[in-house]
This record gives structure tokens, C-alpha cells and sequence, in this order.
């Protein structure tokens, strides 16, 4: 995938990136660009153990060019696109809680992002007609699912390849796997898992009119999870919260009936914030799964979108030393959790 990825119109209009100004006063001061020739943003809430900086950092240092990605910690996206018309500004990761909410303000979207219905990055391109910069969206969060697997799982064909598969969850992140796994990974089948039966709705609605609705599985009791042919991908798209609720200890059960099945895969844990560490990592990997953690998606959804706003390719990425830096951090979590 690049840049030149065929992408496919939404119904933007110019006052869709008007902030009303009430909305500028959210931050009480917004992130220091003038160190950097051009900056970017990660856009979302609850950023601060969020590595994505970190391995943007690796590929500018690597290329040397004097960019950055900074830090924007706020529940506004109109304060987001009033900075975003900087003409140093070269795009944004977009994380929870804004990847479906703004899909509305963006120009373009890619393939992946329009089937998705989510979007984790924002690229810029010019119109060729007018010279308007356009906002496009796409989804690398798909290409970091798939890489997951495909970089990790010694034989797919064996573990996941020809056999159902489970998703975790109802949001963007769920969306994004169950694009990767119904177009990629080889699933025969995709069981949703979720504490939130209308978030299931949603999601099986959309990827329905998309044309692929009918390949999922919404499993709502331990009785149905029991029926079931085990699956042999699983990607857990949840936060590390301990189930509280009835309806949370219930998903909480029903997963536990996978996992405890005879024919293990293997789990991708989404999570990894504040820790890739999780307790659901934890109890796969106690019943024989071999778990994939969360960062693994990171770097691979990472590199793509450095792909889109340098335009260079994997062999020019410092892939390598990415994985050796994260690796590191993630050595210093492990050792914070046995303190």
C-alpha cells in the first residue's frame, strides 16, 4: 500500500472543519512545533503510555528529517482540525475515541478505511484541479492485525488458516480486525465476543452492507460458545479491566470457553496500554495459546502509516531498529510489573 492507494469520496464540506470557538479552549496550551521542520499529531485521549511517538521518532531520526509527532490529548476534533491547517502539518494517528467520528470531516478515504467504517490515520494529498489540500483517512490498523499473524505464527495454515476465527470487542479496533481476518487471514467464520450487544449490531449491520456481514457470528451465551468449532485466530480488541458488570463477567465466560478448548491458535492482545502484559494474555497463554502482544500491531500499523507520510517503502523503514527499541521498552514494563 502507498500513497497513491485509490481512495473514494465523502460528502466533506468546508464548514465541516470550521472549530466553533469555544472548541479552541479545550487544551490549555497545545504542543511546542517550532522545534520541527514539520510536525504531526496522535490524536485521542488517555495518550500518555502510547509508544506511537516513540517509533515515529525511530523512522525520522533514520531518514533525518527534523519531524515529529506530538502529543495532542483532547476530546475535541474541531481543536484538531484547526491545528491540522498548519502548512507544516503532515498528518495524525487517530485513536480511541475519535476513528469513527472523523470519518465525517475527511475528503478521501481508502479502500480499507471505507469498508472498515474506521479510520487511524490521516495522510495529506493536493488536489490536482484546484491545489486544496485534501484530508484523506485510511486504516493501517488492519495491515498491523495481519502482519500480527503473518510475522509471528510459524505455520498459519495449521493454526488459523481454514478455521474460524473470534474477535473480542465493538469498536474501531474490531472493525479493523474483522476486515483483516475476513480478507486476509483466512477464516472460515468470525465469532464476536462483546459486553455490549448493540455495539455487535453495529458492527455485523456495517460489515452486512459491505458485503461480508454474513460470514459473522454474534456469540451470546457459554452454551453457544460450547456448540461452536473453536477458533484458531482470536484478536482481543477490549481494555484491561477486570470484568465488574454482569454482562462484562458473562463476555469474560464465554471466552474463557474458547480458550479452554482442545485445538489452540493463536491470540493477538490489541491492548497495550498502559501494558502489552495483559490478564487476558495472560490466561491464553495458560491454556496453550501462543499470544501475539499488542505492540506487534503497533509496529506494523505504525510503519505503514510512515509509508503514507514520507512515502518510503518497507525497505527503506529502519524496521529492525523499531522492533529492538519497542522490545527494550517493553522489557522495562515486565520489569515495573514484577516490582
Amino acid at each position: 500500500m502507498s500513497t497513491s492507494t485509490t481512495t473514494t469520496s465523502t460528502t466533506t464540506t468546508t464548514s465541516a472543519v470550521q472549530p466553533q470557538k469555544q472548541d479552541t479552549l479545550t487544551l490549555t496550551s497545545t504542543p511546542d512545533i517550532t522545534p520541527y521542520t514539520k510536525h504531526g499529531y496522535l490524536f485521542g485521549q488517555k495518550l500518555t503510555a502510547s509508544m506511537s511517538p516513540l517509533l515515529h521518532s525511530i523512522v525520522y531520526s533514520h531518514l533525518s528529517l527534523n519531524w515529529a509527532q506530538l502529543r495532542l490529548d483532547s476530546p475535541s476534533i474541531p481543536l484538531f482540525l484547526q491545528l491540522a491547517q498548519h502548512p507544516d502539518f503532515y498528518g495524525a494517528s487517530v485513536t480511541m475515541p475519535h476513528k469513527v467520528a472523523i470519518i465525517p470531516h475527511l475528503d478521501h478515504l481508502t479502500p480499507e478505511c471505507r469498508d472498515v467504517g474506521a479510520c487511524n490515520t490521516l495522510f495529506l494529498k493536493t488536489d490536482e484541479a484546484t491545489g486544496r489540500r485534501l484530508f484523506c483517512g485510511a486504516n493501517t490498523d488492519v495491515i498491523g492485525v495481519r502482519e500480527s499473524f503473518v510475522q509471528n505464527v510459524a505455520d498459519p495454515a495449521r493454526c488459523y488458516e481454514g478455521r474460524p476465527a473470534l474477535v473480542i470487542g465493538g469498536g474501531g479496533a474490531a472493525r479493523s480486525a474483522v476486515y483483516a481476518l475476513h480478507k486476509w487471514l483466512g477464516a472460515t467464520g468470525i465469532y464476536l465476543v462483546n459486553r455490549d450487544k448493540t455495539e455487535v449490531d453495529a458492527v455485523i449491520a456495517e460489515c452486512t452492507e459491505r458485503g461480508y456481514g454474513d460470514r459473522l457470528v454474534h456469540v451470546a451465551s457459554v452454551e453457544q460458545a460450547e456448540a461452536l468449532e473453536g477458533p484458531g485466530a482470536i484478536v482481543a480488541c477490549i481494555p484491561d479491566f477486570p470484568p465488574k458488570t454482569e454482562k462484562e463477567v458473562l463476555a469474560r465466560r464465554i471466552i474463557d470457553t474458547f480458550l479452554r478448548k482442545e485445538e489452540k491458535g493463536a491470540m493477538l492482545e490489541m491492548c497495550y496500554n498502559p501494558s502489552p502484559f495483559t490478564e487476558l494474555g495472560a490466561l491464553a497463554e495458560k491454556e496453550g495459546w501462543q499470544v501475539i502482544l499488542g505492540t506487534e500491531a503497533l509496529i506494523w500499523q505504525g510503519i505503514e502509516q510512515d509509508k503514507y507520510w514520507t512515502s518510503r517503502t518497507n525497505e527503506e523503514l529502519p524496521i529492525q531498529q523499531i522492533k529492538e527499541v519497542i522490545a527494550a521498552k517493553l522489557a522495562e514494563a515486565s520489569k515495573s510489573q514484577a516490582r
